[in-house]
């Protein structure tokens, strides 16, 4: 991860503005937190994000000044086959972490319901429509979603090999 070139980058966007600010659609589900997820653990950790409705993100973006993602019509949103996460992981170069490139698939997979891309693409798509649910406040959704982003990214790190397969002796009960 070149640090240099992450600061470049945030300079270009939001000069000397710190903490940073982005502003996305309401009520998030998969891309809407790993985006934020990333920005935090990868771009600023002090990041502010916001949630506004569809039709008010770019009205919002100007009077936060905050740089708008996951819409159409913003620099970091789907490209192609592409969704805003790998956006964002290929403009901050941080295409060279084996745990994001692991997660790139899987994420992508859950947005854009290609779940054939990665195995895990099916549970991060169910576990984040059951994290919607049960979350009204979006902040609230986005605090236990980092918490869901940061297992992966742990997984996708350092456990991605480990199988569970223990099988108890049978007890003689029953």
């Amino acid at each position: 991860m070149d640090k240099t070139l992450i600061d470049d980058r945030l300079s270009t966007l939001f000069g000397n503005r710190r903490p940073t600010r982005w502003v996305t659609r309401a009520r998030p589900k998969i891309d809407r937190i790993a985006c934020p997820w990333l920005i935090r653990r990868f771009l600023d950790p002090h990041a502010v994000i916001l949630y506004a409705p569809t039709e008010e993100v770019f009205e919002v973006a100007r009077r936060e000044q905050a740089e708008p993602f996951d819409i159409p019509g913003a620099h970091f949103s789907h490209r192609g086959e592409l969704c805003s996460f790998d956006a964002l992981i290929e403009d901050f170069g941080l295409d060279g972490d084996a745990g994001l490139s692991a997660m790139r698939p899987i994420v992508r997979g859950a947005d854009t319901d290609r779940h054939d891309l990665a195995p895990e693409a099916g549970g991060l798509h169910a576990l984040s429509l059951g994290l919607a649910l049960s979350f009204q406040d979006d902040l609230d959704l986005l605090d236990h979603g980092l918490v869901m982003y940061d297992a992966l990214y742990a997984w996708a790190s350092q456990a991605r090999g480990e199988r569970h397969a223990w099988t108890p002796e049978p007890t003689g009960r029953g």
